[in-house]
């Protein structure tokens, strides 16, 4: 677990776990912010945060053009409690990565998410934590 999300308090991990939504912020190469809502999971354990999406789409094509360096945030609210997860993201589409994002996000939501062909899953490695209320 990385030494960020061992401060995660017992409350903030309970939040992340809730069935809620997030909104999902990248960088288009012109440098300006695309934000999308996502369904997401978190992994404390592993330090990541899991979105599944289609290739093609802009989050996904943001995150591939942005290369190593990618950088996104995920940031989960209720109210005046939320939580952003910031880290350095990357698109996969190996079938054992998507499986473990499926999986998760079947447990978290109670349904799989949709399953178009191109399915693939950006993992974002959690660097930073920012949050109120939690």
């Amino acid at each position: 677990m990385s030494p960020v999300v061992e401060q995660l308090s017992p409350v903030a991990l309970h939040f992340l776990a809730l069935s809620g939504t997030a909104t999902f912020t990248t960088l288009r190469p012109d440098g300006t912010p695309h934000v999308a809502p996502v369904r997401f999971t978190f992994d404390a354990s592993a330090g990541l945060a899991r979105v599944t999406t289609r290739a093609g789409s802009r989050k996904a094509r943001n995150v591939s053009e942005g290369g190593p360096a990618a950088r996104v945030a995920l940031c989960q609210a209720d109210g005046f409690r939320w939580i952003t997860l910031e880290g350095r993201a990357a698109v996969d589409d190996d079938h054992v990565r998507l499986a473990e994002a499926v999986g998760r996000y079947t447990a978290r939501y109670g349904a799989a998410p949709p399953a178009p062909p191109d399915l693939v899953v950006i993992e974002v490695t959690v660097d930073r934590v920012l949050s109120l209320g939690l």
